[in-house]
């Protein structure tokens, strides 16, 4: 019911005028359908070619949207998208969490006994490590900039296969000689959507920040205290090299809950108060699979 409401919604919001939104492509890849199932099939979904200019585009205002990867469930963050937001000033407005379904994917041409390369982005390649261990020991794994362009390659190469999902597959007539090779059933992607206007409460969101601590002992302690004392859930915290000096570290924070909310309020008060920098990336619905 979810699904076929915000078809309804997209389509009515683009007879006025329709969405623009960026994602990492090319066309096919699970950024673009992450993007197709939060915004409907009535937007103009804009590929590009790495994340930093997904976010170029939002803060320039050429689309409305932004949808980038920031996790999955196997293989953790994606890094990529973490430090674009140390140099963006941006907004996160909601989150799509994707299941991610991986197949061996051949083309017309492929002489699928005599296969002695596989495509796949780095992510999606490590997801379906063990099944390639199984299957394809010996041949070369080739990590490039995005599952499409792995299903792009195969498509014109008689030695290769690709991994990626159904889209892709769809997008370049590319046949399945083996579905779902992923390791984890469960593997799944969330993906973020960027822009420029805040999210009113919705009584279910998460909370994104950006904390940069002083270098001495308890540091940590002090950050995660605040989140104790009140009771807020942590959902993620990640670490990564601070742009300001040689090893110094910010932290990606998430925690259940809207900024504009007491409680939260409260706890980014006491962080303030101890932190170097403290950037709020924004408060957003949650994720519903």
């Amino acid at each position: 019911m979810a699904r076929l409401f915000r078809e309804i919604m997209s389509s009515c919001l683009a007879l006025e005028q329709p969405l623009r939104v960026a994602y990492l492509g090319p066309e096919g890849t699970f950024s673009q359908a992450a993007a197709l199932k939060h915004f409907g099939q009535a937007v103009i979904s804009k590929p590009m070619a790495a994340i930093d200019e997904v976010f170029r585009e939002v803060v320039a205002g050429a689309v409305n949207f932004g949808v980038v990867p920031v996790e999955n469930s196997t293989e953790g963050a994606v890094n990529h998208t973490l430090d674009s937001f140390l140099e963006h000033d941006i907004v996160i407005c909601g989150e799509v969490e994707l299941r991610i379904h991986h197949h061996l994917l051949v083309g017309e041409t492929t002489k699928t006994d005599r296969i002695t390369r596989i495509y796949s982005h780095a992510q999606s390649l490590a997801q379906c490590r063990k099944w390639l261990d199984a299957h394809y020991p010996s041949v070369e794994r080739v990590a490039v900039s995005s599952n499409a362009d792995a299903a792009k390659r195969v498509k014109s190469e008689w030695n290769s296969a690709a991994i990626a999902g159904d889209m892709a597959a769809q997008l370049y007539g590319l046949s399945k000689i083996a579905e779902k090779i992923e390791d984890r059933p469960d593997n799944s992607t969330r993906f973020l959507i960027i822009g420029n206007q805040e999210v009113p409460p919705t009584g279910d969101d998460k909370t994104s920040i950006i904390v940069s601590m002083r270098n001495k002992p308890g540091a940590l302690h002090e950050l995660l205290m605040p989140f104790h004392s009140n009771g807020i859930d942590l959902t993620r915290i990640e670490t990564r090299p601070s742009r300001s000096g040689k090893w110094t570290y910010v932290f990606f924070i998430d925690c259940i809950g809207h900024y504009q909310e007491p409680l939260i309020k409260d706890v980014l008060e006491k962080i303030g108060r101890e932190a170097v920098a403290l950037k709020v990336l924004g408060s957003y619905p949650k994720a519903v699979l």
